[in-house]
C-alpha cells in the first residue's frame, strides 16, 4: 500500500528507542483491556487524541497503520492515487457506518500533510468498490409545531435519556439499553444494558453519571416510564428525584421524536454497530456498547460538530453531586402543604388528591387570581387548582394558564 516508515514532524514524544516499536507496544497493551486509555496514554506521555488516532488507524489498515505515510502522495493531477485509494476502501471496510465527509476528516486526521480527495470523489471510490448502498428516497415529513425545548448551548446544559427500543438477545433474554448523551457535545455518558425499564435499574446508573460527569441542568426525555407517569404534571419518581437535585425535566411532545432528533440518530448508529446482531447473553452485549461508546466518543467525527469528535468538545459539569439532597424551598407568598402517605393534602377544610408520588413531599400553592391556584413541586409547576370545585383543570388548560402567566412575567 505504500507505507514508508518515519519520523512524523508533529510527533508527540514517543520514545526516542524506536518510535514504531512503541506503537506497536503500545497497540499490545490497548487490546489487552487491562488498563484504561487514561492510564495507557500517560504511561506512554502521549495525549489520548494521539493514543486514539494510532488505534484507529491499527483497527483499520493493521500493523502497517503504525507506519508512518509520505508527506507528498505520488499521483497524477486529477486522479487519485491506488495506495490511498485502498487507504479509503479500508477505512470504510472498518467503520461501514461513516460517510464520505467524515471519512474524509477521519484520515485527514490520521494521516495530516496528504492531500485527501473532496467527500464527492471519495464517495464515488466507495461506490467502485461496492461499499455503497443506495438509500430510498425519503418521504418529505410534515413540519413539527414550534418547540418550547432548551436549547443546548454549553455542555451538561441539556442532557438527553432514553431507552433504545427492545431487542431480544440470542439467548432469548430481552435487552433494554438505557442511553444517557450529552446534547451539545454529543458525548455518550452511558449506555447500559438492562433487562427492564424500572427506577430500581436505572436510578444506581444516573447516580454513577452524576457522580462522574456532575449535574447537568436540564435531562429531556420521552413521555414513558420511568422518566414520566400518569400523575399531576406526569410526574415520576425519578423525575422527582431529579428536581431535589436541582434538575429540571424536560419532555417532548408525545409522537415527535424527532424533537430529540440527534439522541435518536445515535440509536440508530448504536443498531447499527452493536446491535446487529445481537450479542449471546447481556454481559457480551454490554462489552459490545462499551467498545461502541468508546469509538463514538473519541474516534467517531460528526458533521454537526464540524467532523470534531465528541470528546473534543466534551467537559464535566461544574455542579458536582451532593451528599445530601438539598431541601425544597418556595416564595414567601406561596401556600405550602405537605402530601400525606395516600396522596393527599388538606386544603381549606377539605382533603384534596394530588399524587402518591409525592408523598412525604412539601408543594407550593400560588394564587393566580380570585379562583385559581398553580401547583408546583419545587420550581416545576404540575397543575391548576379551581379552588370553587376543588378539582385540577385538564392538562392542556392548566398548561396554557401557566405558559401565559409565564409569559406576562417575562413581559
Amino acid at each position: 500500500m505504500g507505507y514508508t516508515v518515519g519520523m512524523e514532524a508533529n510527533t508527540m514524544p514517543w520514545r526516542i528507542t524506536n518510535v514504531l516499536d512503541e506503537r506497536v507496544r503500545f497497540i499490545a497493551l490497548y487490546l489487552q483491556h487491562k488498563l484504561s486509555m487514561s492510564d495507557l496514554c500517560k504511561g506512554f506521555k502521549i495525549s489520548r487524541k494521539t493514543g486514539y488516532k494510532f488505534v484507529r488507524r491499527y483497527l483499520a489498515f493493521g500493523p502497517q497503520g503504525l507506519c508512518d505515510l509520505p508527506s507528498v502522495p505520488h499521483h497524477q493531477p486529477h486522479a487519485v492515487s491506488e495506495a490511498l485509494s485502498e487507504l479509503i476502501v479500508a477505512l470504510r471496510a472498518c467503520w461501514p457506518t461513516l460517510g464520505p465527509k467524515k471519512l474524509r476528516a477521519t484520515l485527514g486526521e490520521d494521516f495530516p500533510g496528504i492531500d485527501w480527495p473532496a467527500a464527492s470523489t471519495i464517495g464515488e471510490i466507495l461506490k467502485r468498490a461496492g461499499l455503497v448502498t443506495p438509500r430510498k428516497r425519503p418521504r418529505h415529513a410534515q413540519p413539527s409545531s414550534p418547540s418550547t425545548l432548551t436549547p443546548p448551548d454549553a455542555p451538561h446544559s441539556v442532557l438527553a435519556a432514553d431507552f433504545k427500543g427492545q431487542f431480544p438477545l440470542r439467548n432469548g433474554q430481552p435487552c433494554f439499553p438505557l442511553t444517557v448523551s450529552d446534547l451539545y457535545s454529543r458525548m455518550i455518558l452511558r449506555c447500559q444494558a438492562l433487562t427492564r425499564p424500572s427506577f430500581e435499574a436505572v436510578y444506581p446508573l444516573f447516580v454513577a453519571v452524576f457522580r462522574e460527569h456532575g449535574l447537568p441542568n436540564v435531562i429531556r426525555t420521552d413521555n414513558g416510564p420511568p422518566f414520566a407517569s400518569c400523575a399531576l404534571g406526569r410526574l415520576s419518581h425519578l423525575s422527582l428525584w431529579w428536581i431535589k437535585l436541582g434538575i429540571r425535566p424536560e419532555r417532548i411532545s408525545p409522537g415527535c421524536p424527532q424533537q430529540n432528533g440527534s439522541h435518536e440518530r445515535m440509536h440508530r448508529t448504536l443498531k447499527q454497530e452493536a446491535a446487529s446482531p445481537p450479542a449471546a447473553n447481556l454481559a457480551a452485549q454490554q462489552r459490545a456498547f462499551d467498545r461502541f461508546v468508546e469509538r463514538y466518543n473519541y474516534l467517531r467525527p460528526h458533521e454537526a460538530l464540524g467532523q470534531k469528535t465528541p470528546a473534543s468538545l466534551y467537559t464535566p459539569s461544574p455542579r458536582p453531586y451532593p451528599l445530601r439532597l438539598p431541601p425544597i424551598e418556595y416564595p414567601a407568598a406561596m401556600k405550602v402543604r405537605r402530601v400525606r402517605h395516600d396522596g393527599c393534602i388538606r386544603w381549606h377544610g377539605c382533603m384534596l388528591f394530588v399524587s402518591e408520588t409525592l408523598a412525604g413531599e412539601p408543594v407550593g400553592l400560588d394564587p393566580l387570581d380570585d379562583r385559581l391556584w398553580a401547583l408546583y413541586f419545587g420550581p416545576l409547576a404540575l397543575a391548576v387548582l379551581d379552588d370553587h370545585t376543588h378539582s385540577w383543570l385538564p392538562a392542556r388548560r392548566a398548561a396554557y394558564i401557566i405558559q401565559n402567566l409565564r409569559q406576562e412575567d417575562t413581559d
